[in-house]
């Protein structure tokens, strides 16, 4: 056994001092005084005793050292007898503890101050600010377009409120959003859900409330109960600022509804999605169009004087601007239609939905003079067939998407599903071989109440093996959807299994020299960049869409109903159609001849797509409200935007399926709980809704 090694002098002399500062406050200032007596008396002596110029007597040296000592240490210079000495050594440390005492009050509240606003509980005294309540993928999207949106006008702040460290937030703000300029950013710590909390930021006294869900599995609980502290803060009437909040799960849709009261509007995440997504299907180019139409950097939808039309029919409006383009009308109740008969009378108080790049560039102008009749192209679009579609991958937005393609899929249209998982009607694959989907409908087909509507068929494989996707023959298809899987239900990040999915079927490609036409969902806008996709394919990030549908709606909250109509399956949608269905290929025309075109056959034209800039970066070829008097060579492979109340061209691109029978139709956006009937597709008077 061995003898336990002695403590050494320096060992020892270390546990001495740790005892005596554990002690108490004053046995740490006597051994500070005698410390520093120690130092500096020794020194000042031999400064003086080393000085030339010193006195030649003892005294006079002992006297020099006393004053060289004192004035170390802020003790006073007076020199005399041993009292006068006493007494002034007394009088400067007294000085000393005071000044040091005041020193240390004054910096332990600040210390305690600036600890309090680190922490982001301090009170927020702002009037007709903007709330945002709760953090998640879409609050960067949010902010920044809310900080673009206020760039033109009076700026204000922007006041946010969540439950994560204030320096994190801003420090996440400040890598995503570009400077903000005059517009203030304020960050606040704490849980919404909580009332005190909830009243720092003074909700009442703002201009809107938004309530953002996180991507927690109990996210939208949080939501609701966001709203209710929200409501107990402003009391039951309709006083207070309007407030927008979105959730995932439709079982939420109507508890959020009633919680936010008369004044509040929901989304629905999830449903928003998964309607863009089978929009995209049909429509090569949509996402790029919808993301320059929601964000604030271009053209945005704004309301318009309608005074110059009343009386009129709504066609004579479409001509009425130069610089912005018209695609509905807000009825003197508040009402919006998209859209409408070309012989609609404009009913006075009525306003018109444009498109423009601000308030200034609505003023009416006649463009009649700009169009050219004889470039206009006859005939109609050829009909739709039925189509092929194959779904790689598999989420909680998935039945979503299948339900919103099978309300546009023409007889006859088949969709295939390849799944990691097992979801409602699958087959089990045999082992380490790749599915065959069998030409009949038979194993894992689900099919609805009605035999024209698609066949939809099931096969599981092992997706997260490459070999897997680059085994399968995708030949008979007429386009596909990726969806990638849940940030719950994988790694840290999602979209890793998505950009290795979108680069197989880009060497897929490359081995059969087809291009495939691909709808894909990320989850983070910052990967988009890193999607290997063709031109004619669609990448959607799923929060940045309601991120700026949010934004969008939060300026302006007449336009939650457009936006509402935008992305149903019924009512007038965006679309792509070629140039050529409007003015003959290889002629010159103005856009106000395209927009003529358009309007006989019972569209509005918002812009269009440049075939030869396709591959240009950033807007792809896609010019949204060019002036009336833009004059263009158009071929054959142009598109042009229209607003159109036709169907989704299956011919294009893809087929539809769905899971179950569809329920009734879930509203975007829901307004005080107030019922909606479905609109037809043509109507003859103002008040559609």
């Amino acid at each position: 056994m061995t003898g336990r090694r002695p403590n050494s002098l320096r060992d020892r002399a270390r546990y001495r001092f740790d005892r005596t500062l554990a002690r108490s406050t004053g046995t740490l200032m006597g051994w500070l005084v005698i410390t520093c007596l120690a130092v500096v008396v020794p020194v000042s002596a031999v400064l003086v005793w080393t000085d030339p110029g010193s006195p030649r007597s003892l005294s006079g040296r002992l006297t020099a050292a006393w004053r060289t000592s004192a004035e170390t240490l802020r003790l006073g210079a007076i020199s005399g007898t041993p009292l006068r000495m006493v007494l002034s050594a007394l009088l400067g440390l007294v000085a000393l503890l005071c000044v040091s005492t005041l020193i240390g009050v004054i910096t332990t509240s600040l210390a305690e101050r600036m600890a309090e606003l680190s922490r982001g509980r301090s009170t927020v005294l702002e009037r007709g600010h903007v709330v945002v309540l709760g953090w998640s993928d879409q609050v960067c999207t949010v902010v920044g377009e809310l900080v673009a949106a206020q760039a033109a006008h009076r700026p204000r702040a922007i006041v946010l409120l969540a439950d994560r460290d204030k320096t994190e937030m801003e420090r996440a703000l400040a890598a995503r959003i570009a400077p903000a300029g005059r517009t203030r950013l304020i960050c606040r710590s704490g849980p919404a859900s909580d009332p005190a909390v909830l009243a720092l930021v003074s909700p009442r006294a703002a201009s809107t409330v938004l309530v953002l869900p996180s991507g927690e599995p109990a996210g939208d609980a949080e939501t609701l109960r966001i709203l209710l502290a929200l409501r107990a803060l402003l009391g039951e009437g309709t006083d207070g600022p309007p407030v927008l909040a979105a959730v995932h799960d439709d079982r939420y849709r109507a508890p959020a509804r009633l919680a936010a009261g008369p004044r509040g509007t929901v989304l629905e995440t999830d449903t928003v999605t998964a309607r863009l997504i089978a929009q995209c299907v049909g429509r090569p180019g949509l996402s790029l169009v919808l993301r320059d139409l929601l964000d604030f950097a271009g053209d945005e939808f704004h309301l318009a004087d309608a005074t110059a039309f009343h009386g009129g029919p709504f066609g004579a409006t479409l001509l009425g601007h130069a610089e912005s383009c018209v695609v509905g009308l807000l009825s003197p109740l508040g009402r919006t239609w998209l859209n409408p008969p070309a012989d609609t009378v404009v009913a006075p108080g009525s306003r018109l939905i444009v498109l423009a790049r601000d308030d200034r560039t609505t003023r009416p102008a006649d463009c009649g003079h700009l169009v050219d009749p004889s470039v206009i192209a006859g005939g109609r679009p050829p009909a739709e067939a039925a189509a092929r579609l194959l779904v790689l991958g598999w989420n909680r937005r998935a039945p979503l998407v299948l339900g919103q393609l099978r309300r546009t899929a023409r007889p006859g249209s088949v969709l295939d599903v390849i799944t990691d998982r097992a979801v409602p009607g699958p087959r089990e694959p045999e082992p380490d071989r790749i599915p065959e989907l069998d030409p009949a409908p038979e194993a894992g087909h689900l099919p609805g109440p009605d035999a024209a509507r698609p066949v939809v068929r099931f096969r599981t494989a092992a997706l997260s093996r490459p070999e897997t996707l680059l085994g399968l023959d995708l030949a008979p298809y007429d386009g596909l959807v990726v969806l990638g899987p849940d940030p719950a239900d994988g790694p840290d990040h999602p979209d890793d299994w998505t950009l290795v999915a979108l680069l197989a079927l880009r060497l897929l490609e490359e081995r059969t020299g087809r291009e495939l036409r691909v709808v894909s969902e990320l989850t983070d806008d910052r990967n988009r960049p890193l999607a290997a996709v063709n031109p004619g394919s669609d990448v959607v990030v799923s929060g940045e869409l309601t991120g700026l549908l949010m934004a969008q709606i939060a300026q302006n909250r007449h336009l939650a109903a457009v936006f509402d109509e935008l992305f149903s399956a019924e009512g007038s949608t965006i679309c792509l159609r070629p140039a050529g269905t409007y003015v003959r290929p290889g002629s010159e025309a103005t856009f106000a001849t395209v927009v003529a075109a358009a309007r006989d056959r019972g569209e509005c034209a918002i812009g269009y797509r440049r075939h030869d800039l396709r591959t240009v970066p950033p807007d792809h070829g896609v010019r949204l409200n060019p002036h009336k008097g833009e004059r263009r060579e158009w071929s054959a492979e142009d598109q042009v935007v229209v607003v159109a109340t036709d169907p989704i061209d299956l011919t294009e691109t893809a087929g539809p399926a769905d899971l179950t029978e569809p329920a009734e139709p879930i509203d975007l956006a829901d307004h005080g709980g107030k019922h909606r009937p479905e609109r037809s597709p043509r109507r003859t008077d103002t008040e559609p809704r």
